[in-house]
């Protein structure tokens, strides 16, 4: 009788290890994603602030999105992310979709900040492979 229980437990063991594994794995997916998105966000607000075509507030809202700061100091807010993943358009990169767009109440101008093609990587391989996220983009109203 004693040695059934461990003949159970040797057979529940590997199906909650895979459980523990894959749930910890999809958390850090999502957290990463969400470390992104917020970044983003924070970037597209900064550069809102700005005139369009101000090419060095580009570049700081693009270390902003990878780094956290504006002077690309630091690790990366995630593993492999830099600021070549960061694209930037306002209404003089992309006239065509951020420049006097017609509103109900007028004209305004866009900025977007997207990041494209993180890579992320697993810890666990055989539970969740490495994955790249679609592009995550924020788009806010900027200045004329």
């Amino acid at each position: 009788m004693r040695g059934v229980a461990a003949v159970e437990f040797a057979l529940l063991l590997p199906p909650l290890l895979l459980m523990l594994f894959g749930t910890t794995e999809f958390g850090r997916a999502i957290y990463t994603y969400n470390t992104l998105d917020k970044a983003a966000r924070d970037a597209v607000r900064y550069l809102s602030q700005h005139g369009p075509g101000d090419t060095t507030a580009q570049a700081e809202a693009r270390c902003l999105a990878a780094y956290g700061n504006t002077t690309c100091s630091g690790s990366p807010l995630a593993p492999g992310l830099t600021t070549a993943n960061v694209t930037v358009c306002d209404a003089l990169s992309c006239p065509a979709t951020h420049a006097a767009q017609p509103t109900g109440l007028g004209v305004i101008s866009l900025v977007s900040v997207t990041v494209t093609g993180y890579a992320y990587s697993s810890m666990v391989q055989f539970v969740m492979p490495d994955i790249t996220f679609k592009d995550i983009s924020v788009t806010m109203m900027g200045q004329l």
